[in-house]
């Protein structure tokens, strides 16, 4: 029977992370920096096992090859189920990662050996006052431009940086410039591809840069995207509330602040990952129930079926939506809605 998986962190010690992780309750090996912890993952870079249950000691890519759509989804296309399509994790910014680039799909594919590209999100678990990030080209930025800066070692004249705050929203598409900024604790959740293409590391020596590809990806007709998503904010009973804030064909996120309990369904359709970022509660099915606290992350499998969420905790819900159940029909929903109004508002002219 399956029921909700949990996963060994998988760390990584870039020169550029620290040991704040351990504020989100990890527990850290009792030496060196911790820049990142990969919570969910079934990239070859790195995968996760799982930490509980029957299934304990298991790869996650393992159990998806055993159960396939049971775990994955019958909604999702077959790629999803070949190969896991996101990766969920938590980084700390003990100082500035350098600023890089990430290519779409096709670009990946072509020049990376089949790889997907990578569009991603970031949560801001917790920012020090004054804590920024670089999201996009500076306005005026053209290709030229960017190479000349680059050449001459100017390149953070072309970029443009953003104060961020606890519970900051970020949609990082494919060929947006970014860089995560010291001082800053955040959740990613991206597509499952570790294709990053740096172009400029701060001074640092021995870690490669990509110009060529970097310039080849970068959008430069992307200034003046929106950088921050304060979302769509619903009630969803018991005093708890749910935002939806990102929603792509990628992914869809969807931050959970629970208070009581909430009664949720995996139907399925597809698979679900919470990911706590501060306070605990448990989760609850038809077979058991399961202790859940911030730091850790969840993968509720396709057909678990009715479970339920208790406690006072902040998660996010990622998950790869159906496109037509998730997305098309909402959109085709809510553009009735609207005509329905503006007929509304029409005939009320006509009589006032």
């Amino acid at each position: 029977m399956l029921y909700p998986l949990k996963f060994k962190p998988l760390y990584r010690d870039y020169v550029w992370g620290g040991r704040n992780l351990a504020r989100l309750g990890k527990t850290l090996p009792p030496e060196g920096v911790v820049a990142e912890s990969w919570e969910v993952s079934c990239h070859k870079s790195g995968w996760s096992i799982i930490s509980n249950g029957e299934f304990e000691g298991m790869s996650l890519k393992d159990l998806i090859r055993i159960h396939q759509r049971a775990i994955v989804g019958d909604a999702l296309p077959q790629k999803d189920v070949d190969k896991f399509p996101l990766l969920v994790k938590f980084i700390d910014a003990q100082d500035n990662l350098s600023v890089q680039v990430h290519p779409d799909d096709d670009y990946a594919y072509a020049m990376e050996n089949g790889e997907s590209g990578k569009n991603e999100m970031w949560y801001i678990v917790s920012a020090k006052p004054g804590a920024k990030l670089i999201y996009d080209v500076a306005p005026g930025t053209t290709r030229e431009k960017f190479a000349q800066a680059l050449s001459r070692n100017d390149v953070e004249s072309c970029l443009k940086s953003i104060e961020v705050f606890d519970g900051d929203v970020i949609n990082i598409p494919a060929g947006i410039v970014h860089a995560i900024g010291k001082g800053i604790i955040l959740a990613e959740v991206q597509q499952s591809s570790d294709t990053t293409y740096r172009v400029y590391d701060y001074g640092r020596v021995g870690r490669e840069l990509h110009i060529e590809k970097a310039l080849d990806v970068i959008d430069f007709n992307s200034s003046g995207r929106k950088e921050k998503y304060a979302g769509l904010k619903l009630d969803i009973g018991n005093n708890s509330t749910k935002r939806i804030v990102v929603a792509s064909q990628y992914f869809c996120i969807e931050i959970y602040c629970i208070k009581e309990t909430v009664h949720e369904i995996a139907d399925g359709s597809k698979f679900l990952i919470y990911t706590l970022t501060c306070g605990s509660g448990i989760i609850g099915w038809d077979g058991g129930k399961l202790s859940i606290s911030a730091g850790e992350s969840i993968l509720i499998p396709a057909y678990l079926g009715r479970y339920s969420l208790t406690g006072d905790f902040t998660a996010l819900k990622a998950y790869v939506p159906d496109l037509r159940t998730d997305l098309i029909k909402p959109l085709e929903d809510a553009g009735r809605a609207m005509k329905s109004i503006q007929a509304e508002i029409a005939g009320l002219e006509g009589i006032l």
